[in-house]
C-alpha cells in the first residue's frame, strides 16, 4: 500500500456512543458530537487554583476524588466561578469519577457552554486508562484493504489477491477447518504502536459472501468460536492466478514485503490452479511463519543437512 502512517488529526463521537462504549452515565449530552483530538487527559487542578496559562482544553477533563473534595468545600458563588472557568474553556468533555454526585450549578454550566458531562462508577486510575486506551484507537491511523483476514492457529493472516480469485472461498474452507473469520472482502486496519489490527465493517460483520451461494452468516452457521471482531495482522498471503511462463520460487522468498500505514510484513505468494487445496496450503504457510517465529527455519536445518552430508569423514591416523 505504501503509505505513510498519518494518525487521525481529530474524531467525532456522539456523547451516546462515548458514554455506552465506556459505560458512563450521562448528566448531559449537547446536540453535537464531540469532538477530539488528544488521547491525553488532564485534571484541572491547576486551572482552580488560578493557573491557567498552559492549560490543555483539547484535552478530556478528569474530576476526581481531590477536585471534588475542593469544590465541595467553596461557597456557592466561589464554586460556580470555578464551573465556569473549566467549561468555558471549550473542553471535549468533562468526566466525574467514583459515582460523585454531581451538583446541579455543574450541571447547567455545561449545558450553558454545550460541554458533555458524564459520570463514572469507576476510579480515576480506571477512567484515565480506559479513556486513553479507547481513543488511541478512534485516534489511530487507519486504511480500508480488500482482502480476508482471518485468525488462523493463533496468526492473523490477511488474504489479498484480485478479485475472482477464491479468497472468499477459501476463507470459507478455513473456518470449516476450525479457523476464525474476522472480516470477509473489506479490512479495515489501524495501525496501533506499530503495530496492525485488522476490523470487519460493522455492516457486514460475521458475514461472508460466496459466489453462487449469496451471504453465509458465519456466526450463525459455525457459533462464536468462527468469528473475531479483531485481529492483529501478522502475515500477508496473496494468491495470484498460476502462470505457466513464470517462475515460482520453490524455497520460499522472505524478501517479498507488504507495507500497511508504514509497517512491513512479510508476503508469501500462494499461486493459484486447478486442484490445490489452497486452505491447506495457506494453513501450512501459517504455522511455518508461526516456527520461524519461534526460531525453527526449515532452510536453515536443510544447509545444516547438506553441510553435515559434504562434511568429509574424520580420518584415524596411527
Amino acid at each position: 500500500m505504501g503509505k505513510n502512517p498519518v494518525r487521525k488529526s481529530e474524531v467525532t463521537i456522539s456523547a451516546a456512543k462515548f458514554a455506552a462504549d465506556l459505560e458512563l452515565e450521562i448528566v448531559y449530552a449537547p446536540s453535537e458530537d464531540i469532538v477530539f483530538s488528544s488521547t491525553a487527559t488532564n485534571r484541572p487542578g491547576l486551572l482552580f487554583a488560578g493557573f491557567d496559562e498552559f492549560f490543555p482544553e483539547h484535552r478530556i477533563q478528569i474530576l476526581g476524588n481531590a477536585e471534588m473534595a475542593y469544590l465541595d468545600s467553596l461557597a456557592p458563588e466561589k464554586r460556580d466561578v470555578q464551573f465556569e472557568r473549566l467549561f468555558s474553556k471549550g473542553v471535549p468533555c468533562v468526566i466525574v469519577t467514583h459515582k460523585h454526585a454531581v451538583m446541579e450549578s455543574m450541571r447547567l454550566m455545561a449545558e450553558r457552554y454545550a460541554t458533555a458531562l458524564f459520570v463514572s462508577v469507576e476510579s480515576t486510575a480506571a477512567i484515565e486508562s480506559d479513556v486513553v486506551h479507547y481513543l488511541t484507537t478512534a485516534l489511530a491511523a487507519s486504511d480500508v484493504i480488500h482482502g480476508e483476514l482471518l485468525d488462523i492457529s493463533g496468526i492473523g493472516v490477511l488474504l489479498i489477491g484480485e478479485s475472482g480469485i477464491g479468497k472468499s472461498e477459501t476463507a470459507l474452507e478455513l473456518v470449516h477447518r476450525g479457523h476464525m473469520l474476522v472480516a470477509d472482502d473489506l479490512v479495515e486496519v489501524k495501525r496501533i504502536k506499530n503495530k496492525i489490527y485488522g476490523y470487519p465493517p460493522k455492516r457486514i460483520s460475521n458475514l461472508l459472501e460466496v459466489r453462487g451461494v449469496g451471504l453465509i452468516d458465519v456466526e450463525a452457521m459455525y457459533g462464536v468460536g468462527g468469528v473475531l471482531n479483531q485481529k492483529r495482522i501478522h502475515l500477508v498471503i496473496e494468491m495470484e492466478k498460476w502462470d505457466d511462463n513464470k517462475s515460482y520460487d520453490r524455497l520460499g522468498n522472505e524478501d517479498l514485503v507488504y507495507d500497511i500505514l508504514g509497517v512491513k510484513f512479510q508476503r508469501v505468494v500462494v499461486p493459484v490452479s486447478a486442484g490445490r487445496n489452497l486452505a491447506v496450503v495457506i494453513e501450512a504457510a501459517s504455522r511455518n511463519f508461526r516456527l520461524k517465529s519461534l526460531g525453527r527455519n526449515p532452510l536453515d536445518e536443510l544447509s545444516y543437512r547438506l553441510m553435515e552430508k559434504n562434511r568429509p569423514e574424520d580420518n584415524d591416523f596411527d
